[in-house]
């Protein structure tokens, strides 16, 4: 978490800015360990200050802040960071602050608990070289099913792993991997060379009906309680959760198996044993 249901709120919860010139770029003063940020924040502060910004936009988990002169702010919420045009939870946690210029006054906060998170600000040359194709595979909301058979399709890994490989699809986290095969009735384990071709349809169809679904829900906001929207309002795709962090209850979808929890890659999977039979 986030993943690209949460990262897409943000972007769509702060794209008000767009139209907005930074005025400063500060970091609050904390006891905290800092989180990393490149260039340092005075590299930052100058090519910043009094730039446009022309867009917001997602690329796979990260949010993008486009500026004049083609620069871009680039954010990794990394497990517990947010965007927020509100008052935050917990001023301790407040990482960066952009000051906008404008009426109503108006400032972008970065507010990363864990302090994972990361924030770079890129020329068009470093972006194109860290995040463009070669680095991030093509976006999970418009991947086709012939593509992702051609990207993962020759793989050995299961195809819960090979899903979380942002090089092969971009977006994907672990919650969401566990829900998309739920739906499609694929097991977490089935070899990704195994899967027949109406199989890799019914995969990019369950993608993409459950990230639509969580966007519009505006992303899941679990029992710690650390991701909200832009506004400080939680998510609302929890509620319709089938599987994940559910171990030991009773499938919604059948009504009759009981949620498993395993391990691949280390990261948990969340699956039925009899709609996802392997």
């Amino acid at each position: 978490m986030p993943e690209l249901p949460e990262v897409e709120t943000m972007c769509r919860g702060i794209a008000e800015i767009v139209g907005r010139r930074i005025r400063d770029v500060r970091r609050p003063r904390s006891q905290l360990h800092p989180i990393e940020i490149s260039p340092r924040l005075a590299e930052i502060r100058r090519r910043t200050a009094g730039k446009m910004i022309v867009a917001v936009r997602r690329v796979g988990k990260r949010a993008v802040i486009e500026l004049t002169g083609g620069d871009r702010l680039v954010f990794e919420p990394r497990m517990t960071g947010r965007l927020l045009l509100a008052d935050p939870p917990d001023h301790r946690y407040v990482r960066l602050v952009f000051d906008l210029a404008g009426r109503p006054r108006r400032r972008l906060l970065f507010w990363n608990m864990r302090g994972l998170g990361v924030v770079r600000l890129l020329s068009p040359r470093q972006f194109a070289r860290r995040l463009g194709p070669d680095r991030l595979g093509p976006d999970a909301l418009k991947i086709t099913p012939q593509l992702l058979r051609d990207r993962l399709g020759k793989s050995r890994r299961a195809i819960k792993v090979a899903l979380l490989d942002q090089r092969a699809v971009a977006g994907i986290g672990n919650l969401y991997a566990s829900e998309i095969l739920h739906r499609c009735k694929l097991h977490p384990e089935l070899p990704c060379h195994d899967l027949r071709p109406a199989q890799w349809r019914k995969l990019q169809a369950a993608i993409e009906d459950v990230l639509r679904e969580a966007i519009n829900l505006e992303g899941s906001t679990l029992a710690d309680g650390t991701y909200r929207n832009a506004r400080n309002g939680p998510g609302g795709f929890q509620s319709r959760h089938r599987v994940y962090q559910r171990a030991g209850d009773t499938c919604l979808q059948c009504g009759k198996a009981t949620i498993v929890r395993m391990v691949q890659a280390n990261r948990s999977t969340f699956f039925c044993p009899r709609c996802q039979r392997r």
